[in-house]
């Protein structure tokens, strides 16, 4: 069982930047892909991207490219989201999530490939 906690959401103007953290606990040891996924209210889940554990394809959405930037720190368990230039449209709950399998079952941007999720933190960008 591995548990992920989120952390660095809060208000920004737009234009502005904030640094999401997702620290894994427990069963870490395996090697696992992280996906950031955002809902705001009342729209679906979107994925916003994935990092892989060391080697391999970053994804990103479209609506991030060139804004936001995966990085994680394997010794310290933990992933990073660095967002830059924010928009309004970007204000949503961000989730990290954890997919331990070793191949891909749905695919990278579904969030049925991801077992382990954090509980969420909000990211609000003022216009």
């Amino acid at each position: 069982q591995v548990q992920l906690v989120e952390s660095g959401g809060g208000l920004v103007q737009a234009g502005g930047s904030l640094r999401l953290s997702c620290v894994a606990s427990g069963r870490t040891f395996n090697a696992y892909a992280v996906g950031w996924f955002r809902q705001a209210p009342g729209k679906a889940r979107e994925f916003v991207g994935r990092i892989p554990w060391s080697t391999g394809i970053t994804y990103y959405a479209d609506s991030v490219k060139g804004r936001f930037t995966f990085s994680r720190d394997n010794t310290k368990n933990t992933a990073f989201l660095q967002m830059n230039s924010l928009k309004p449209e970007d204000t949503a709950v961000y989730y990290c999530a954890a997919d331990f399998s070793p191949g891909l079952s749905w695919g990278v941007g579904d969030w049925r490939e991801y077992t382990s999720w954090g509980q969420g933190t909000q990211v609000t960008v003022s216009s």
